[in-house]
């Protein structure tokens, strides 16, 4: 679970917790008109394609505001300009205010890598209704994800397989089976992507990002970034220092980290977010139904998941509940305190001997829907990741690291520490140790941190107010729980972000919200 994707609350539909295409664009010919000077066609939008996660079209934000999509052309090699073209999906709403108070296009990317903001910007459009005063919301699949020249590895039924593997082998046999099945799952993308692979790094996205503020019409990018987004964010503003307008980063990356510290924090982060769910659990006057204590709410799961080792639960269908889909389930309900209740229904559950809860959690965090059909959130997670990591570790490597990973984390260390052979046998060699952010000259960037953040710990947040440079990062820090803080809803973090965002007025460096 390198850099688990960012699944919002839409992956987790109420009470049922419901929780391909060729290159685009592409031609042969070089093309010799100036991009930068295209006309967008903006329309009614589609429903999501297949590789976007499937489902109807965007409904109408509340007082009936349509969404609208586009297609943006972008280069496939941004070092050859005039070469072969690929689509970028986009999505819009219009500002809702007075046409002379109108900023800009205020651009989000929710993270993953992997994640289409074309599907996530219409299932949270209300929360940023405010900003839409004065902004047009804009979101857009990233190169290699959704409808953007999107990046294919396994077919639905070889996804399931994969998903269903041993990812912390025991013994030399399961771990000769997770190599084999990491080398052929990397093996597929190359035959089905590989014009693609080489070209779907941070850097190209931000150069594509770049491209969309000039045909948006903007002088700046006004933007809005969370979990990977942040990174992404990062990467521009270090290439465009110039270009950056009113920008937030939310749930933080640290960009200073290699793919293997990186892996390290985040089992330190789960392990933190778990910690937090057992003792907040306990600690109500009604019974906690999933154990007596914090200690042993966290004993009776690594009982579970040593069960489910040798003998997985009946889960959806004819699927099981091994135990690598509940440690995924597991983590994907610590991405929000608004899951916790479905992580304790799905550990009732499984301790009853039914695992379709957490199965359900772990399907959310994959892209699998109800049918069966998998979004490229996977493939376009990995292929992003691949291209941007250089490190590449080998089993003994991994074997070596487990003791620090372990003391980070009982239950998710092993999980992380194998996630980090993913990247061996890529066929794109990876760009750098970690991305360089540094941005003299940037216009101030605000950086919120969530001190109970799982995915992108906090300490992610100075780090990279420290790497944007003196006088760029501004940080703020919310102390709460899950993923991210301004959807948290905490009035001190969104008055900072929206009176940042539509006023220019910079929150004061260290302020504190909880």
């Amino acid at each position: 679970m390198p850099n688990p994707p960012r699944l919002r609350a839409t992956a987790l539909a109420a009470t049922a917790l419901l929780l391909a295409a060729t290159l685009a664009g592409c031609g042969d010919d070089s093309q010799d008109e100036d991009l930068s000077a295209q006309k967008l066609s903006w329309k009614d939008c589609p429903a999501p394609s297949r590789a976007e996660g499937g489902g109807d079209a965007p409904s109408p934000l509340p007082g009936g505001a349509e969404w609208q999509c586009a297609t943006l052309k972008a280069p496939l090699d941004w070092a050859k300009p005039k070469g072969d073209r690929i689509d970028i999906a986009l999505i819009r709403a219009k500002a809702s205010g007075a046409e002379g108070r109108r900023i800009g296009s205020l651009v989000f990317n929710f993270g993953g890598p992997g994640g289409s903001g074309v599907t996530t910007l219409p299932a949270f459009g209300s929360d940023y209704a405010k900003l839409r005063t004065r902004y047009d919301l804009v979101s857009f699949d990233p190169r290699g994800v959704g409808r953007s020249a999107p990046v294919e590895c396994l077919n639905d039924p070889q996804l399931d397989a994969y998903f269903e593997q041993d990812a912390t082998p025991d013994d030399a046999a399961e771990r000769a089976t997770l190599l084999d099945n990491t080398k052929e799952f990397n093996a597929a993308c190359e035959e089905n992507s590989k014009k693609m692979l080489p070209h779907v790094r941070t850097t190209d996205a931000a150069r594509d990002m770049d491209l969309m503020r000039q045909v948006l019409g903007d002088d700046k990018l006004y933007y809005f970034g969370i979990s990977y987004g942040t990174e992404l964010g990062g990467v521009y503003a270090h290439l465009f220092p110039k270009h950056v307008g009113r920008a937030v980063f939310d749930a933080v990356v640290d960009p200073t980290q290699s793919s293997e510290q990186g892996s390290l924090g985040q089992a330190e982060g789960f392990q933190l977010a778990l910690d937090n769910f057992a003792e907040d659990c306990t600690s109500k006057p009604t019974d906690c139904p999933v154990g007596d204590t914090a200690q042993d709410v966290r004993n009776r799961i690594a009982k579970l998941l040593a069960d489910l080792d040798r003998n997985p639960l009946p889960g959806i269908g004819q699927r099981v509940l091994t135990q690598t889909a509940a440690t995924n389930g597991i983590a994907q309900a610590l991405y929000s305190k608004d899951f916790w209740e479905y992580l304790t229904e799905g550990l009732e559950q499984a301790y009853e001997g039914d695992g379709r809860v957490l199965m359900l959690l772990s399907d959310s965090m994959n892209g699998r829907s109800e049918n069966g059909e998998y979004s490229n959130i996977a493939a376009a997670n990995i292929s992003i990741n691949c291209a941007d990591d250089k490190p590449r570790y080998t089993a003994a490597q991994v074997e070596r690291k487990l003791p620090a990973f372990r003391a980070a984390s009982p239950l998710f260390g092993d999980f992380m520490a194998w996630s980090m052979v993913t990247c061996t046998d890529w066929a794109v060699a990876g760009a750098a140790d970690h991305p360089d952010v540094s941005a003299t000259g940037s216009a101030p960037i605000l950086v919120v941190g969530n001190t109970g953040d799982p995915a992108t710990p906090y300490e992610g947040a100075r780090k990279m107010v420290q790497a944007l440079g003196e006088g760029v990062g501004v940080e703020l820090t919310y102390k709460g729980q899950g993923h991210g803080s301004y959807d948290s809803r905490n009035k001190c973090v969104q008055n900072a972000v929206n009176g940042y965002l539509l006023t220019g007025k910079v929150p004061a460096a260290g302020t504190v919200c909880s």
